[in-house]
């Protein structure tokens, strides 16, 4: 069948090139179309549930709103984990999706539940469902300057002009702001004033709320024209809220100025930003929509900006703060890079090995071919551009021209044969006759390649959202370069093959690899069984550096940005977080290293940022490494900034973006470990995660522990005495009504002023709010008659500790306990810390722990190995049977898959990596790799024993000892050249990744790094081992009489 079709190639050379002319012009218009960006997307299908119930505590919230709605949210179909967190005035219900569920599916389930649950919401408090932005889609944040501006004003610009602008840029979710004020009518009214006109609070309300409204009375005609009717009756500003009437009293009017304040003054607020330690700034965050191509955003909103730039007051910037588009860039052309280099010296091997440029020619040429399908493929499926997707092409490089370089190299050697004055015509059939003889093999070995990647693509979850991109593209490329080997190949080995060819014998580099190898296999063929026995040696050997090997998830990638996120303990006032979050801000700004530094504390103001206000996220923007101090590492520098960074009462972690950004989504944990307790009260809740706290701290390699303190807000709570209540004749209601005005300000009303809105609150003066003996005398609660009672006479009030946020997981409460590790690999460290806390803590019913972060991941991605690789294993030695058609020939190709494994296992450990996913791929590819290499040996070794016995049988003799040995001296030394060629060329084509050292360079140099080790010990073992075994296999059948 294989023949058949390179026969066919062969012949229609013209159809031939005019395809691979088409899919060059796909492919060109595919890579010009594939979206770009940095990393796969990581985070989780998930959707939020938003819902403000202003002014209200945790636990009010989390009772009344989160409860009910997470309970609701369990039996969505497909969601995985439901989240909900009770902040102060706030409540977000995070459902996170099995992976493969589309977004917009999961958005419409979950507003079919949330249909059920609204009925169960307090009076007056919608659940909103969240943008549909991705976990990272944080893509760009930018601050806005002003020189003579208030921040009360820049907030008014951003939530009222730039805001709305932007969030029109094509591919952007929402744009939230944060930071500075936002102005509010603040109507404080006087209680002795009150009282002596006997105006209870509730009516100064209420007649705000009815004074501000516009209505139409339809239209009048008045000579032949139509007038629109519509009554004006909006609050415009100050002077019309303190000219309203509150009542009339004999003729008198009372009108709000006369028993209250009225001002334009900044509302309360739940986050600030801060840059570079100059002081407080607006900021906007624009997150990018589910699957848009991420660096297209920020070009969108970056043309936005400066299209309405102009439009800006006077003197207002905007400056980026974080910029996602310059990481993409960085890790593209690295990439392009490595690729370029690769194909240099991959052409290179070539041409050396072959001498002969125009031979070489066909393997370079079919490259680009090979990596534009695999464009075309990554289009057609979806897939965008990114480290992975490309990493997969580079990996692949090296290995996609194998079979060119055998096929090219049988051609040299078949033509050497041809006699000195031949035609074309024989010419022609002697290269078809070359190709056909070793094609099909090739193909199978290229096939075995491709599906030797497939047990990536059984990764779930992160790790398999991270290298599916990969696989795919290497499985691309693979198969690309399968079809191209039997088609394109032979068509350009004929167009280009021609003129004088070097005779093998006079090849420099042929002679000086024979030179060296002929004693080599002379030795091997003497001690067949010894050969055995060192390579058994070496294989039990290498159990030690094995067992060394660390474990982790995933190596870093270095973002070139820092995120700090130190948690500090909660009941942190707004004003005491600016003023640490500056403190720690002019700190990192003073290191050489740091171009810009953006904090954040708290939330903004969007659904995707459940964020206390004692939470900090501090984004480092640093200088390009050329302008670091000499040696300067980032791990050196983390260390540096965390030495700067001690603070009383505040534990540090560093992280970078979008890896804080996935992590928390997927797992709710921002470091790399994190303990989650479960159970029913939060008191013995908040006990059991300070002991764990205090036994992790002491497992060596623990940089932070850090238990969330979950009991440690600080209440003021008004508890009503019913007995006095009844007395007066008031309901709780009513008790409760006053409570939420006069001290919550709840807002009564909107002014419309233009383009801008602004609420309207009336609450009492601070001083009346400031302290609870205070607010017992002064708050006054109307009674039926029509007296003020004062609110300690109907109420106790005192001080109290709480819950400052309160989070649940599956609709049970939780307790996280972060911890940071450094110069440890994950896996040994959770097996130690999981020993110490078992021996030390004693948990009560009800009550248990789990651990979560990377970890998790690790654990999973380990289970899926037991069960994937022993079916590749099983798969390749499936298709090695299918070429060979003989179990013994496969058994041996099957024994270089341990073998090879030896040498990668070995330069992880000289190099000091760790095991992670990254490696297993790594290995993965290789196993592929080693089995190609061997089915090459195995290859001309049949066909050297085939040519004997054919000369035997025309001797009229039976093949006899010798005779094997020189057959099989004859397939390992001859042909020692394309055998080289093929490992040279996957060695050339992975060593620019293994030493790389741009955006992504970690990840890749940890897939490489097996894959080239392996090579080594795998090419020692073809050359060695493999006649060595081959020999002693045929030497038993022939003594049997098997082998004629």
């Amino acid at each position: 069948m294989l023949a058949k079709i390179i026969d066919w190639s062969g012949r229609n050379r013209f159809l031939v090139l005019l395809a691979t002319l088409f899919i060059l012009a796909t492919g060109v218009f595919a890579v010009l179309r594939t979206p770009i960006d940095a990393l796969p997307d990581l985070s989780d299908v998930q959707v939020i549930v938003y819902t403000e119930y202003p002014g209200q505590a945790p636990q009010v919230v989390e009772d009344q709103v989160t409860y009910p709605l997470t309970t609701a949210m369990l039996s969505v179909p497909k969601s995985k984990v439901v989240r909900g967190f009770s902040f102060f005035g706030a409540s977000f219900v995070y459902i996170i999706f099995e992976d493969g569920t589309d977004i917009y599916w999961a958005r419409s389930r979950v507003l079919e539940y949330l249909n059920f649950a609204a009925g169960r919401m307090p009076k007056g408090i919608t659940p909103q469902i969240g943008p549909d932005a991705t976990g990272v889609g944080w893509v760009y944040q930018y601050a806005l300057i002003a020189k003579d501006k208030t921040l009360a004003e820049l907030r008014t610009i951003q939530d009222w002009y730039l805001r709305y602008q932007l969030a029109k840029a094509h591919g952007v979710a929402e744009v939230a702001s944060i930071g500075g004020f936002v102005q509010t009518y603040q109507v404080t009214v006087d209680p002795v004033k009150l009282r002596a006109y006997g105006i209870p609070l509730m009516k100064v309300a209420q007649v705000i709320r009815d004074s501000n409204r516009d209505v139409g009375g339809r239209v009048v005609e008045m000579a032949e024209t139509e007038y629109m009717v519509r009554g004006k009756g909006y609050l415009r500003g100050r002077e019309d809220i303190e000219r309203l009437v509150v009542k009339a009293d004999k003729g008198t009017p009372v009108l709000i100025r006369d028993i209250a304040r009225v001002e334009l003054a900044p509302d309360e607020r739940r986050g600030l930003t801060e840059l570079n330690g100059e002081g407080e700034v607006v900021a906007g965050i624009a997150m990018a929509r589910y699957g848009q191509n991420a660096l297209e955003v920020i070009h969108n909103l970056k043309d936005k900006i400066a299209e309405i730039g102009p439009g800006l007051p006077e003197g207002v910037t905007v400056q980026t703060v974080y910029d996602r588009s310059e990481l993409i860039h960085r890790a593209i052309e690295t990439l392009k890079g490595t690729l370029i280099e690769e194909s240099i010296i991959v052409a290179l091997v070539c041409v050396v090995f072959l001498l002969h440029v125009r031979s070489a020619l066909v393997a370079i040429l079919m490259l680009p071919v090979g990596v534009l399908m695999a464009f075309i493929a990554m289009r057609l499926l979806g897939m965008n551009s990114n480290l992975m997707s490309l990493g997969g092409i580079a990996i692949a490089i090296g290995a996609m021209i194998d079979a060119a370089i055998v096929m090219i190299e049988n051609a040299h050697k078949h033509l050497e044969r041809l006699p000195e004055g031949h035609s074309t015509a024989e010419r022609f059939e002697a290269m078809l006759a070359a190709c056909k003889e070793v094609g099909p093999a090739l193909f199978f070995s290229l096939l075995i390649i491709t599906v030797s990647f497939l047990p990536v693509f059984t990764l779930e979850g992160q790790e398999g959202r991270l290298f599916s991109p990969l696989a795919y593209t290497k499985t691309f490329s693979m198969a690309g370069a399968a079809i191209l080997s039997v088609t394109l190949v032979p068509v350009l080995m004929l167009l280009f093959i021609r003129g004088k060819i070097m005779p093998e014998a006079k090849n420099p580099v042929n002679r000086v690899l024979i030179w060296v190898y002929r004693p080599i296999i002379a030795a091997v063929m003497r001690w067949k069984k010894l050969t055995i026995v060192l390579a058994v040696i070496v294989l039990a050997v290498s159990v030690y550096p094995a067992s060394r090997l660390g474990s982790e998830f995933m190596p870093t990638l270095n973002e070139g940005t820092l995120l700090y996120m130190p948690a500090s303990l909660p009941g942190m006032s707004i004003t005491k977080a600016a003023e640490l979050m500056q403190t720690q801000d002019k700190i990192i700004k003073s290191f050489p290293e740091v171009e810009s530094v953006f904090g954040k504390a708290g939330r903004a103001n969007t659904a995707t940022d459940p964020a206390p206000t004692e939470m900090f996220e501090t984004v480092i923007n640093l200088k390009p490494q050329s302008e670091w101090r000499p040696g300067m590492t980032t791990d050196k520098l983390i260390s540096e900034l965390d030495k700067a960074l001690q603070f009383p009462g505040v534990a540090n972690a560093w992280t970078m973006p979008i890896k804080a950004r996935t992590d928390m989504l997927s797992t709710g944990i921002r470091t790399p470990i994190g303990i989650k307790v479960f159970g029913k009260d939060l008191d013995e809740m908040e006990k059991l995660a300070k002991e764990i706290e205090a036994v992790v701290k002491a497992v060596p390699g623990t940089t932070s522990a850090f238990a969330e303190r979950i009991t440690g807000g600080f209440y003021l709570n008004i508890e009503p005495d019913r007995e006095q209540l009844a007395r007066y004749g008031l309901a709780v209601g009513e008790l409760q009504d006053v409570i939420g005005s006069a001290l919550g300000g709840e807002m009564v009303t909107t002014t419309v002023e233009g383009r801008e809105r602004f609420g309207v609150t009336v609450r009492y003066p601070r001083e009346l709010r400031s302290d609870p003996q205070q607010i017992a005398s002064q708050v006054l609660v109307p009674t039926m008659g029509g007296a003020m009672v004062p609110l300690g006479q109907l109420a106790k009030v005192s001080v109290a500790k709480g819950t400052p946020g309160i989070r649940t997981e599956n609709a049970l409460l939780s307790a996280y306990i972060f911890v940071d590790i450094r110069d440890r690999d994950i896996g040994g460290y959770v097996a130690d810390a999981k020993k110490a806390v078992a021996e030390q803590i004693k948990f009560p019913p009800g009550y248990y722990v789990t651990w979560s972060g990377q970890f998790e991941f690790m654990e999973r991605a380990i289970e899926k190995m037991k069960v994937v690789i022993p079916i590749t294993l099983l798969t390749i030695f499936l298709l090695l049977y299918l070429n060979f058609r003989r179990i013994t020939e496969t058994l041996i190709v099957m024994l270089s898959v341990p073998f090879a494994l030896v040498g990668g296992v070995w330069l992880m450990w000289l190099l000091g990596y760790n095991l992670s996913v990254a490696v297993a791929v790594g290995f993965i590819a290789l196993a592929g790799v080693a089995a190609e290499t061997g089915v090459v040996m195995l290859i001309y070794l049949d066909h050297a024993w085939e040519a004997v016995k054919s000369t035997c049988r025309t001797a009229g003799r039976a093949p006899n000892v010798g005779d094997l040995y020189a057959a099989v001296m004859e397939g390992a030394v001859e042909r020692v050249r394309p055998k080289m060629m093929t490992v040279v060329a996957i060695m050339a084509g992975l060593l620019p990744i293994m030493w790389g050292t741009g955006t992504g360079s970690e990840v890749m140099s940890r897939i490489a790094a097996p894959m080239v080790g392996g090579m080594i010990s795998s090419t020692v073992l073809t050359l060695a081992v493999i006649p060595a075994i081959y020999a002693l296999v045929k030497q038993w059948r022939l003594d049997r009489g098997q082998e004629s």
